[in-house]
């Protein structure tokens, strides 16, 4: 296997035995072999484009197989094996329309016309034979650039299959994502035209994070400011992880009087603020804090546990009977919850299990700074920036992970000075996210945006901020200090770059696909740097 995908990578080069985040050889070779397929499909439903044939059920079967290989969201071979063959099945179907509308249905790319091995062993042997990662491209810098570009459709992907989940789609979309991994199969694309492709996949994006905003926002509300507890109380207990607003929705509702309470975990911490969520009396708290902490906290959770879309690190057998999936997470041996979204087997796990026996109060947090909240003091922050009570602003957000080095964003983030605000969004703030920052003029400085794809909102407060001030982002009193670990911050890397942010500081560790002439093209017109130290950062950003 090679896999190099994420910022924890063995070696910061790449998982060449098993990888970092539990997967296996197996697994890698089934991933890449779907990938592989997928970009078949993608060809023959660009080119069904052009002929008017558009199938919806291929579009939303095509970013439902290229989210499942993301980091941390599908461990589980036999449901590899059901993607890989629908895949085809997906590609012969469509094919025949295209063909008799009068399409071209003959590619050279070997995707087109891939035929899947009988059983898991022969695909498994097919995955490790395609050698996938490193057969894109005989140039190194080409294959760089594809490698990002691949990354950022996984990202693009999962918010849009996010998005859609809750009615948003549009079709300009699903269109790029056909297009982009049908280019990718290309040998005569050069550099300029890979990275428009790979800028191209940044600007799909911001509308693919506009549609999901507007489908959290459209059906629960616009988040307020709410003060989640960090503690527990006595009682029966389910833990949600994940991202996905509408299962936790339904598990509310589900569990509504039966005497359980919800807590919430990593990037589910943001769903306390949206109006139609927090009506619940028994969603009560946040249970967790950094991500290194994750593996040894979920055993101690006396409750069960719901894993929604990507989260952490495939769980152990301390714990495993307790846990239970949805979506498109899988683990072998692992309950899942069906399309049905019949979560009884959770509820019933729950009711089985202890629950808190005990009250903890550990303070809380606030939540529930999206675009609405901050734009609605704009008034007051403009005031306090003129006035100078507001020297600079700061996001500091991004992916948590366990590599060593993420203590950098914590000890950023006490070492900025009182006089400026801190933004901060998606899992990388549980590095930080409980700091008792204080305010300025009674505006918190510390404002959670929310979840990764929230970078949506602090876009959006940046360029009013930027309108009100009748100037450019990049001329803003705000710097931009990012971590990252896997794809969907690829893409919303890329997002930003397409917008013309520059000076992005980036961390804790470059990414391992990024070849040094690729890394300079982005410093070059990106002004893109690594972080050093807090100290040396803050200086040079603040003088």
């Amino acid at each position: 296997m090679f896999c190099n995908q994420c910022e924890q990578t063995a070696k910061g080069t790449g998982c060449t035995a098993i990888g970092v985040c539990g997967k296996n050889e197996a697994v890698a070779g089934l991933e890449d072999l779907l990938t592989h397929a997928v970009q078949g499909l993608c060809l023959v439903a660009a080119a069904g484009r052009k002929v008017g044939i558009i199938d919806h059920a291929v579009d939303r079967f095509t970013c439902e197989a290229i989210f499942s290989c993301l980091t941390n969201v599908d461990f589980d071979p036999a449901r590899f094996e059901a993607l890989i063959n629908k895949t085809v099945e997906l590609r012969e179907s469509l094919k025949a329309k295209v063909k008799a509308a009068g399409g071209a249905v003959e590619f050279t790319a070997p995707a087109a016309t891939f035929t899947p091995a009988i059983s898991r062993s022969g695909l498994e042997a097919q995955g490790a034979a395609l050698n996938f990662i490193n057969t894109l491209d005989a140039n190194p810098d080409l294959q760089s650039l594809k490698q990002i570009t691949m990354y950022g459709l996984r990202g693009l992907a999962a918010y849009t299959d996010h998005a859609a989940i809750l009615g948003q789609e549009d079709e300009t979309v699903y269109a790029y994502i056909h297009e982009a991994m049908g280019e990718l199969t290309r040998k005569d694309l050069g550099l300029e035209q890979l990275v428009g492709l790979a800028l191209k996949c940044g600007e799909v994006n911001l509308k693919a994070m506009e549609l999901l905003d507007a489908g959290n926002t459209g059906t629960y509300g616009h988040p307020v400011p709410t003060p989640v507890p960090l503690g527990h109380i006595p009682g029966k207990c389910i833990l949600v992880t994940g991202h996905d607003l509408k299962d936790l929705a339904m598990l509310l509702e589900q569990t509504k009087g039966k005497g359980i309470n919800i807590y919430t975990h990593g990037e589910m911490l943001p769903t306390h603020g949206y109006p139609e969520l927090k009506k619940y009396s028994h969603f009560y708290g946040h249970f967790g804090t950094a991500w290194q902490n994750q593996q040894k906290e979920m055993p101690e959770f006396p409750g069960a546990i719901l894993f929604t879309t990507n989260c952490i690190q495939k769980p152990s057998d301390s714990y495993k009977a307790n846990v239970f999936t949805t979506g498109l997470v899988g683990w072998p041996d692992v309950a899942h919850i069906g399309a049905d979204k019949d979560f009884s087997p959770v509820i019933n796990r729950a009711l089985a299990l202890p629950g808190f026996t005990d009250t903890l109060d550990k303070d809380s947090v606030l939540v529930g700074f999206a675009r609405n909240t901050v734009l609605g003091v704009a008034d007051k922050v403009i005031e306090a920036v003129k006035a100078k009570a507001i020297r600079h602003f700061f996001l500091v957000g991004g992916c948590d992970g366990a590599k060593p080095g993420r203590n950098y964003y914590t000890e950023l983030v006490e070492q900025i000075p009182a006089d400026c605000m801190v933004l901060t969004l998606a899992c990388g703030k549980f590095r930080f996210f409980d700091k008792k920052l204080g305010d300025i003029g009674g505006i918190p400085r510390l404002l959670d945006v929310g979840q990764c794809n929230d970078a949506y909102s602090a876009i959006q407060i940046a360029v009013a901020l930027a309108g009100a001030f009748e100037c450019g982002v990049n001329d803003l009193p705000l710097s931009l200090v990012l971590s990252w670990y896997e794809q969907k911050a690829v893409v919303i890397l890329l997002t930003l770059l397409n917008l013309g942010i520059k000076n992005i500081r980036l961390g804790p560790t470059l990414p391992a696909f990024i070849t040094p002439n690729v890394l300079n093209v982005l410093v070059e017109n990106f002004a893109i740097k690594p972080v050093t130290t807090p100290a040396e950062d803050l200086k040079a950003i603040l003088g």
